[in-house]
């Protein structure tokens, strides 16, 4: 019997070594209060003593020393005291023996992070001295810093048995941490129908808000947790209940994906019509989200009416959560790939997106972006269009699909940039097969060379030249219908003149160069080749 017992502590010693072992690998030392810490006062060789043998299981030995007493009262550098050390050890033992020697008033010590011997205890899931220290008398619902009761701890490890210890020892069960988070919000997270069960059968109040309005049968639902949904809808979870930002259950529940909790909150009363206040329907979540299955309950229960009420279609939700399945089942019931975001929620995007093919274009998505344009979708519906997205993004495959589908090459974006040319061309000066990829397509090359430097007849003016650089960020010229020859002049771009106007004359006849662009290519050296071309 003792071999057995020096077994089960060897066994215990070891756990508890592999344990400190990753937290001093994983640098998990707990954070010290510069006060504490201005003020520390090395321990005294008696208590380092008690510490080395509390971590190493020297039960006999620990018998000797704590007759010096006033070492118990002594911390380290992290505000441990023995009691905590001896609480967070495997070891029941040595907490009696610490527990024993200490004087009440340290039971309720806090490290500097903190925690008290009972939330150390319970954090590290020790359960028989979590018990231990209840039938000594230590108080249940004193919390750490962060607010947290050892019981929401004991939740969290997902020990039923500290849970239905502290129970039983009068602890709260409603009192909540700083962000009003309860011990019923954590087993509902954890999916723990037992500690459910136990909350509810020793007074837990089914319907309880966290900090966000949020009751269990919402976190039950956001992490699909079906069977603590259902006990918690039996036990008379209102499944009419809003956060306070409006979500729904049903709302949870599609963000959290499983069709068995969206099925039961359906069947139980939940609608897919209750938006929340930024007018956003369950089947947007899902849409967004990727869940798929979620996505096949929601589409038949959600009206065309409440969706277009939101100002939103779920194809801009798959679209921008970059779904390409969602976005597929959506078109395939219907939904229309065209439809334009309400204007408020499009004043909200300094672009003023429309469509959800903005969406997948600025993802660079180009699945979702093929999937939308093969069912029908008009690449030309933005006020800043999606090629001229996608050119700057330098995506040639999007480019590609985009023209092809009939984006206009030749589009302008005011709000950006008035030049005389079509804006494109302007975000691919660099690269070379982005250019020709535009200019195979129809761009307008001959726009980059009409401006007002000539006459009618080709003849050139005369332009003064600048007597100092312009400052970087800045254009030469105070016209808004920017020509191409001032738009290249600038200091940082004038170095791409030469390459560029080389590749413009393969889709010219007739090139006709004004005074100013000439200046420039003069010095550069494609100049040579552009003249014998002309």
């Amino acid at each position: 019997m003792m071999d057995e017992r020096e077994d089960l502590v060897e066994d215990l010693l070891a756990e508890y070594a592999i344990q400190l072992s990753i937290q001093e690998s994983n640098g998990t030392k707990p954070p010290v209060s510069s006060s504490y810490n201005d003020s520390f006062v090395p321990p005294s060789e008696e208590n380092r003593k008690i510490m080395t043998s509390i971590k190493q299981g020297q039960v006999f030995g620990l018998q000797e020393l704590v007759r010096h007493k006033y070492a118990l009262d002594e911390a380290d550098e992290r505000g441990w005291f023995p009691l905590h050390e001896a609480a967070a050890q495997p070891i029941q033992q040595i907490l009696e023996i610490i527990l024993d020697a200490s004087y009440k008033t340290m039971w309720e010590y806090k490290t500097c992070d903190g925690e008290t011997p009972l939330t150390l205890a319970a954090k590290a899931g020790f359960a028989e001295n979590v018990r231990t220290l209840l039938e000594k008398g230590v108080w249940p619902n004193t919390t750490n810093d962060k607010g947290e009761t050892p019981l929401l701890i004991a939740v969290r490890r997902g020990s039923f048995e500290m849970a239905s210890t502290l129970i039983k020892h009068n602890s709260s069960i409603h009192q909540p941490c700083v962000k009003r988070w309860s011990a019923m919000h954590e087993a509902a997270k954890q999916g723990r129908k037992d500690i459910v069960a136990l909350l509810l059968k020793n007074g837990g109040n089914v319907n309880l808000k966290d900090g966000y309005g949020i009751t269990p049968l919402g976190v039950a639902a956001e992490y699909g947790h079906c069977d603590v949904l259902e006990h918690l809808i039996h036990k008379g979870g209102d499944v009419q209940a809003l956060a306070d930002d409006g979500a729904s259950i049903l709302f949870e529940a599609a963000g959290g994906g499983n069709p068995d909790c969206i099925a039961l909150l359906l069947e139980y009363g939940g609608s897919g019509n209750v938006p929340n206040k930024a007018g956003l329907l369950p089947i947007h979540k899902a849409a967004y989200e990727g869940h798929y299955m979620a996505l096949k309950y929601l589409i038949p229960v959600t009206s065309k009416t409440s969706i277009r009420k939101s100002g939103l279609s779920p194809i801009h939700s798959a679209a921008d959560g970059q779904n390409s399945q969602c976005l597929e089942l959506l078109i395939e019931n219907g939904f229309d790939v065209n439809t334009l975001m309400a204007e408020h929620i499009s004043n909200s995007y300094d672009d003023e997106r429309k469509t959800a093919l903005y969406f997948a274009v600025s993802n660079n998505d180009i699945l979702c972006t093929e999937i939308l344009l093969k069912a029908g979708a008009d690449p030309n519906k933005d006020p800043l269009n999606c090629l001229l997205v996608a050119v700057r993004a330098g995506n040639h495959e999007i480019v590609r699909l985009l023209l092809s589908y009939g984006a206009n090459v030749n589009c302008y974006f005011m709000l950006v940039n008035d030049t005389h040319f079509p804006s494109a061309v302007q975000y691919a000066l660099n690269d070379e097969v982005m250019l020709r990829l535009l200019l195979n397509h129809g761009y307008n090359v001959e726009m980059c060379f009409d401006c007002m430097h000539q006459d009618v007849f080709g003849n050139s003016f005369v332009w003064p030249t600048p007597e100092e650089e312009i400052l970087p960020g800045w254009t030469s010229s105070v016209i808004k219908d920017n020509p191409f020859c001032d738009f290249i002049a600038v200091p940082w771009l004038k170095h791409l003149a030469g390459k560029v106007v080389r590749i413009f004359i393969d889709y010219m006849d007739y090139v006709p160069l004004c005074t100013k662009i000439k200046f420039i290519l003069e010095t550069q050296t494609e100049w040579t080749e552009i003249r014998q071309i002309m």
